[in-house]
């Protein structure tokens, strides 16, 4: 029933489909969901990488927009997230990455903080709150300028990285963009070859379903990859301020070096 009722929330599939899809997946979940796009049952795959812990995501630069930071800490519940002294941590936290800048989270937990380090001032502010705190993840990104952008009250936070300076309005518009549009990829060019084949294995399944004849099959493959990179690639992606362009149009010269994006 587990299963069931998860690949119904990533599918929209009715029950018996879902238990049929099970049962010739051999329990799968991504085969099942695989076997129910081919039918055409499902819609589309959701993504299964969401993020169900609570917390907060931080996002800061620096005074030169040339260096990005980005941290996620999370509590059981989202009251406790919203708590001052969660809150205050989260922005101690921030500041020693920007200040210390560890190279990974053992580095950042062995920070000295308030005559201790964070992993004990972690501890104390986990017992005084009485619930359990961690510090999931963190992230320095640098380039000739660097946007931050934080969404839903700090339930996602972006980083944009492009690689010509002065250039913050047109990186805060992309970060914008990465905030709402949640891409996977920079460029069609980063997609596994495994993925691609995955997807037009499905479509190809579809459209012969539907009856399409198979000369005509490859054409409208490779229009429907296309797609599909514009909804996962950013390069690709319509421009939420406005469709008639795609985000590889607003850069003016520019290039985006690398984006990074928390999501709880």
């Amino acid at each position: 029933m587990e299963l069931i009722k998860k690949l119904r929330d990533m599918t929209g599939a009715g029950m018996v489909d879902c238990q049929k899809a099970l049962k010739e997946a051999d329990n799968d979940l991504e085969k099942a969901v695989a076997i129910l796009r081919k039918k055409g049952i499902a819609k589309a795959a959701k993504r299964t990488d969401r993020e169900t812990n609570e917390g907060v995501v931080k996002v800061a630069v620096n005074v030169e927009k040339s260096e990005g930071y980005i941290l996620e800490l999370n509590s059981e519940t989202d009251f406790v997230s919203r708590n001052e002294k969660f809150q205050a941590f989260a922005e101690q936290l921030l500041e020693i990455v920007k200040s210390v800048k560890p190279s990974n989270l053992e580095a950042l937990l062995s920070s000295p903080l308030d005559g201790g380090t964070v992993s004990e001032a972690l501890d104390t502010l986990s017992g005084t709150i009485g619930e359990k705190m961690s510090i999931k993840r963190f992230e320095i990104l640098t380039g000739a300028t660097v946007a931050a952008y934080s969404h839903l009250g700090g339930k996602i936070g972006v980083l944009v990285a492009l690689d010509q300076p002065e250039k913050s309005e047109v990186a805060s518009d992309v970060a914008m963009q990465v905030a709402a549009a949640n891409p996977k990829y920079l460029s069609p060019e980063e997609v596994a070859q495994e993925e691609m084949d995955k997807e037009k294995e499905i479509y190809k399944a579809q459209l012969l379903k539907e009856g399409k004849p198979e000369e005509m099959v490859e054409k409208i493959v490779a229009g429907k990859m296309g797609k599909y990179y514009s909804e996962v690639c950013l390069n690709e992606q319509e421009y939420i301020k406005d469709d008639k362009k795609k985000i590889k149009d607003i850069l003016g010269g520019a290039k985006i070096i690398k984006f990074v994006r928390y999501s709880l």
